[in-house]
Parts: structure tokens; sequence; C-alpha cells
């Protein structure tokens, strides 16, 4: 009978052992957790203030090279715990002042962000963006103004560029390889 109650009470033991053992991982577990957040907020800070992000997908590539990876979920809740805003210069910290854009300024980072290509044909000035990127391009062109321009037309991957002459077109078009980098 003692035997018993002696092997009973070693199971006892030996499970709030086990229980206390597996709260102590738990707690390890946690804490390595907060501190990979706070490293991966720490980085995620760094990265907006010295360069403009502009999308989730974006900031997980800058974090996968630091040796930081994140799910979209998890940047998601990064960005908001952060109290990060995205602005007219891309994400931006909180308290940051926001950039002022001049409308070359847009137009710049909008052609160097979304054209993949620069052609003219004629009096047509054809540029070709990823697909779904033609109407916010055509968008920045309208309101920049741009000397020569008649309008724009935009499709899916595609804008056309009117201009008032043949040499009015390849005037725009090295224009807009110059603003978009692609000399």
């Amino acid at each position: 009978m003692a035997a018993r109650q002696e092997a009973r009470q070693e199971a006892r033991e030996e499970a709030r052992e086990e229980a206390r053992e597996e709260a102590r991982e738990e707690a390890r577990e946690e804490a390595r957790e907060a501190i990979m957040k706070s490293r991966r907020h720490a980085i995620i800070r760094n990265l907006i203030s010295t360069g403009e992000i502009w999308s989730q997908a974006e900031l997980a590539k800058l974090l996968s090279r630091e040796g930081v990876d994140a799910t979209q979920a998890t940047l998601s809740r990064d960005l908001a715990e952060i109290g990060v805003l995205k602005g007219p210069s891309g994400y931006q910290l909180p308290g940051a002042s926001p950039a002022v854009v001049t409308a070359e300024g847009a137009l710049e980072r909008v052609l160097r962000r979304e054209v993949t290509s620069i052609d003219v044909g004629g009096t047509l000035v054809v540029l070709k963006t990823p697909i779904g990127h033609g109407n916010a391009l055509a968008i920045e062109l309208d309101r920049s103004n741009i000397q020569g321009v008649l309008g724009t037309i935009a499709g899916d991957d595609t804008v056309f560029v009117a201009a008032r002459s043949e040499l009015a077109a390849r005037r725009i078009a090295k224009q807009f390889r110059d603003l978009a980098g692609m000399v």
C-alpha cells in the first residue's frame, strides 16, 4: 500500500516537473518571439526611415535581405503596431514630416517604378507597364502637363502619349527615359 502511494506521489511530482519544464520552455519561446519582433520592428523602422518603400512585398524583400522572414499578415500587424502610414513618398513613420512632392518628382517616381519600356511610333510615345499599372501612370502624366503632349490613353499595361509632332514624340520619349533612369 505504501509503495503504491509512493509511486503515485512520484508520478505526481514527475507530472508537476514536466508541467514546470513546459511552462519554462513556453516562456523561453515567448521571449525569443518578443526579441525577434523587437528586432523586426527596429529593422522596419530603419528601412522606412532610409528609403522609399511602397508595398509590403517590397518591405518583405528588404527584410529578407536582412535575414528576417515575415509573412504579409505579420508585416501588416507590425506596420499597424509601429503606426506606419502610407504617404505620397511611400510608408512613413509616425511623426515624420510628409515629403513635399512636386509634379515632376511624382512623375519621375512613377516612371521609375512602373515603366518597363518606352517606344516611339510616329507621333505616339508608347509606355509599357506591369499589368494593372497603366491607368496610374496616365494619371501622373496628365497631371504633369508636359510640353508637347496632347493627351494620354491608358490601357491595363500600356499608355499611349499623343505628341504634337514626331520630333516632339522623340523629345518626350527621351525625357521619359531620362526620368525613368533608362538612359
